[in-house]
C-alpha cells in the first residue's frame, strides 16, 4: 500500500510539468507579439517619413497623422500584451517547474520578473493588463468625435475612471 501512494505522489507530483506547455506556449506568443509589434513600429516610421513630404494636402496630413497616432498607440498595446505573455511565463514557470536561478542572483534583474505567488504574479499581471485597457482607451478617444457635451462628459468621466483605477492600484500596493 505504501509503495502504491509513493507512485501516486511521485505522478501527482510529477504532473505539474504539464504546465511547461503553457509557458513554451506563452513565450512563444509572446515573441510573436513582440515581433508583429516591432514590424509595425517600422512601418510606422516609413508613414512617418512620408508625413513630412512638401506638397502633401493639409486634410490628407491630418488624416495621416491621426493613422500615425493611432497606429503608435496599437504599437504600445501590441508591446504590453507581449509583456504580459512574458510575465504569465515567466510566472508559472517559477511557481510551479522551479525559481530562475539566474533572475534571483543577477543584480540587473528586475522586481517584475520574479515571482513568488500565484497573488504575485495575479498582481503583476493585473497592473500591466491595466495599463493595456488605459491604452486601448486612449485609442478609442484619438477617434471619438465629439458632437455634444455629453460626449466630453464621458470622456471626463472615463480619464476620471482611469486616474481612480490608478490611485487604487497604487494605494494596493501600499505605496501611498
Amino acid at each position: 500500500m505504501k509503495r502504491l501512494e509513493t507512485t501516486f505522489e511521485n505522478l501527482l507530483w510529477n504532473s505539474r510539468f504539464v504546465v511547461l506547455i503553457a509557458v513554451v506556449s506563452s513565450l512563444l506568443i509572446a515573441f510573436a507579439v513582440f515581433f508583429v509589434a516591432t514590424m509595425d513600429a517600422i512601418f510606422t516610421v516609413y508613414h512617418a517619413l512620408e508625413y513630412g513630404m512638401p506638397g502633401m494636402e493639409a486634410a490628407e496630413r491630418a488624416t495621416l497623422r491621426a493613422s500615425i497616432i493611432t497606429h503608435v498607440v496599437e504599437i504600445v498595446d501590441g508591446y504590453l500584451l507581449a509583456t504580459v505573455l512574458l510575465i504569465f511565463s515567466l510566472g508559472l514557470y517559477e511557481l510551479f517547474i522551479s525559481k530562475i536561478d539566474l533572475a534571483e542572483n543577477s543584480e540587473t534583474s528586475s522586481n517584475v520578473l520574479l515571482i513568488r505567488s500565484l497573488d504575485d504574479l495575479k498582481n503583476r499581471l493585473a497592473k500591466v493588463i491595466l495599463m493595456i485597457l488605459i491604452v486601448r482607451f486612449f485609442e478609442y478617444a484619438i477617434g471619438m468625435k465629439f458632437t455634444s457635451a455629453l460626449d466630453l462628459l464621458m470622456l471626463s468621466g472615463g480619464i476620471a475612471l482611469i486616474g481612480l483605477a490608478l490611485y487604487l492600484s497604487h494605494v494596493a500596493d501600499g505605496k501611498h
